[in-house]
């Protein structure tokens, strides 16, 4: 994926250059060691193989939590499961693609809006995604992964593209063939996983971080 950057400062030259920012390796860190631990426990190398689904268990974004049609297993699964299922990944390639955008698009956009707003965009974002998967979905299987939130920097990536376009009376598009291009992914890999993908929570994240990127001026 191709990210076309305008830096208005020195500053945000500077910080183009060095690492990911500390906050996004230690979310990625995070979701590393638990995508690692119950990759081993699958192949027996630790634990059980049982771990993973007692993880999801736990962890995920369960929709029927939301029609009542199941309890939860702990006081509050129903508020955390919004954040958690994001930690949680169905495999290690999940976890790599996931990954590599969020430290890529991260480390963009917090150069721009710094740290803690850009953590806040992957916080809404994350609930965004589980608020409209719980809400458009009728699911029954469990919704993991971080890319309602990926999604969500996706959505102020593309909606900065947009607006300064729009400033300065640039074609729009190539942020529209941007976002018909993300729309043919997810059909395909809808059809591929043979409906495993959660499209709702992409949808949901993203228009999180549409709404972000008029509330958070880039510098």
């Amino acid at each position: 994926m191709h990210f076309r950057t305008t830096p208005t400062s020195s500053k945000v030259r500077r910080d183009q250059q060095v690492g990911a920012p500390a906050f996004l390796l230690w979310v990625v860190g995070v979701m590393a060691l638990i995508e690692f631990t119950l990759s081993a426990a699958d192949a027996d190398i630790v634990g059980s193989p049982s771990w993973r689904w007692v993880a999801y268990g736990f962890g995920a974004f369960w929709q029927p939590l939301i029609s009542g049609d199941v309890s939860p297993i702990f006081p509050g699964q129903t508020a955390t499961m919004f954040v958690t299922h994001a930690f949680l990944h169905g495999g290690l390639m999940h976890l790599v693609l996931n990954s590599v955008i969020l430290l890529a698009l991260g480390k963009y956009i917090s150069a721009r809006i710094g740290p803690a707003k850009t953590m806040l965009v992957l916080l809404l974002s994350a609930v965004g995604g589980g608020v409209a998967f719980g809400f458009i979905s009728t699911s029954s299987a469990p919704m993991i992964g971080a890319s309602g939130a990926v999604f969500g920097l996706i959505g102020i990536w593309q909606t900065w593209d947009y607006l300064s376009r729009r400033r300065l009376r640039l074609s729009i598009q190539p942020v529209v063939s941007a976002m018909l291009g993300l729309i043919f992914a997810n059909f395909v890999l809808f059809a591929f996983l043979d409906g495993g993908l959660a499209w709702q929570a992409h949808l949901g994240g993203w228009v999180v971080g549409c709404i972000s990127a008029t509330t958070f001026v880039r510098n």
